[in-house]
């Protein structure tokens, strides 16, 4: 999402060579650089006027470290001045209160309320370990109540069933009761949303507010708003006593204007990031780790931690177990090795987190996670001794698996091919071989070539 912004970023390292000291004169070109580059990304106008001031007073008189070049010095400043833009430190959810602890989400329709909720219900009982009832107030988009009772179902937290005709009112006070009686530990309501604001739909959210006393009020808004973005977040923030900020499709082609401008506007943190379609795809949002994607920097702890939640470490381990004992790497193991990089969002989702030199560096790697697909199809057309032993397969054999996957010969072959280097790759990892490992990294994964 960030890559126009972090490649003009990138630019202000260049533009400034062989100054001893960071001054009005030398930084002038640079910061008018980190100016067009905010703006370029839908950077509101007032953020972007206050956020260079603050890098050219913080900027301005600093010494150049021997090891630094005066531009690196410049974006050590920026860095510094994107974290506290972002609100400085990870925002955690406020539970702390007599349960149930009510969570209301607020927004325009479309902006991702009700995926966001039963996302939000799997973060807390995976992470927090409560327990979680969703409750549905959208009595006015068709299919909104039946779209989170199956959210609710795929997380397994408990859903509050609404009755024909029930107004918002009377479905939050029922279900408060309900969630009280049956010991819920939070209780998450989905609210309408309209397609632009209007005075109906912020009485109705503020007569909820009133009534469930939620201990987070938490305003749900799509990145690829832009400036909109902007303009609904101050509406919602004077209307609501909100806590907090979900910011929804940080995985689509947005700019990121909207990450950068909503804590101004709303002076409320950011406190979760929607980076994926599936359930699993909502992470806390961490404003140092965030700028340093936006610098490209990369954000390598958050791909050790979605490592760790995408990873089935107990097949992991039954892997390394099998290619200590000098077993071979088969066809098996290939595809669970794929299924759990697709676990982690894919290989575009990991590429997005490694810093910019890396990411430059397999630019002219096709990234294909379609192709993930078809090679799990082709795999599963074959028997399990042909998945054991790959080398049986033959002309007639591989006409049959084509077949069976909707596929070309050629791909089957071109399977294979990855596969084989695969496995030469986990040879070299069980004899120690993490450098020559590392050289064959290109062409390992299906999708990559």
């Amino acid at each position: 999402m960030f890559d126009n912004l972090t490649n003009r970023l990138s630019g202000v390292i260049k533009t400034l060579k062989g100054e001893a000291r960071l001054t009005e004169n030398n930084i002038q070109d640079a910061l008018r650089e980190v100016r067009m580059a905010l703006l370029e990304a839908d950077v509101a106008l007032p953020v972007v006027k206050e956020f260079i001031a603050r890098v050219r007073e913080k900027a301005v008189g600093k010494e150049v470290v021997s090891s630094l070049t005066p531009g690196q010095a410049l974006v050590g400043v920026v860095h510094h001045e994107l974290i506290a833009l972002m609100g400085g430190e990870k925002a955690d959810i406020n539970l702390s209160t007599v349960p149930p602890a009510v969570i209301l989400m607020a927004g325009l329709q479309g902006a991702g309320k009700t995926t966001s909720s039963g996302k939000l219900a799997k973060w807390l009982m995976e992470q927090k370990k409560k327990k979680v009832m969703l409750v549905s107030c959208d009595t006015y988009r068709p299919a909104a109540i039946q779209q989170l009772a199956l959210l609710a179902e795929q997380t397994g937290a408990d859903f509050f069933p609404v009755q024909q005709g029930q107004q918002p009112k009377e479905i939050a006070r029922a279900a408060l009761n309900f969630a009280r009686t049956h010991f819920h530990d939070v209780m998450i309501v989905d609210t309408a949303g309209r397609l632009a604001i209007d005075e109906a739909m912020m009485q109705e959210i503020r007569d909820l507010e009133t009534l469930l006393n939620p201990i987070e009020t938490l305003f749900v808004v799509d990145a690829m708003q832009g400036q909109d973005a902007v303009n609904t977040a101050r509406a919602f923030a004077e209307a609501l006593p909100l806590t907090g900020v979900i910011l929804t499709k940080l995985d689509g082609d947005a700019r990121g204007g909207a990450a950068l401008s909503v804590l101004h506007v709303t002076g409320k943190p950011i406190k979760f990031a929607g980076v994926a379609e599936k359930l699993a795809g909502l992470e806390q949002f961490h404003p140092d780790r965030m700028a340093s994607r936006i610098l490209g920097m990369g954000d390598v702890l958050g791909l050790i931690e979605e490592a760790q939640r995408g990873v089935d470490q107990h097949e992991a381990e039954k892997l390394a177990r099998k290619m200590k004992s000098g077993k071979s790497f088969d066809l098996n193991d290939f595809k669970m090795q794929f299924q759990q990089m697709r676990n982690m969002g894919g290989m575009g989702a990991v590429m997005d987190k490694l810093p910019a030199q890396l990411s430059q560096a397999a630019q002219n790697v096709k990234i294909d996670d379609k192709v993930m697909g078809r090679t799990e199809a082709i795999i599963n057309s074959m028997t399990p001794q042909e998945r054991a032993k790959p080398e049986i397969l033959k002309a007639s054999r591989k006409r049959r698996v084509a077949s069976g996957a909707g596929v070309t010969v050629q791909e089957v072959n071109r399977l294979l091919s990855q596969f084989e280097q695969a496995q030469k790759m986990m040879k070299m990892m069980s004899k120690g071989g993490m450098t020559k490992m590392l050289r064959g990294l290109k062409g390992m994964l299906p999708g990559i070539r």
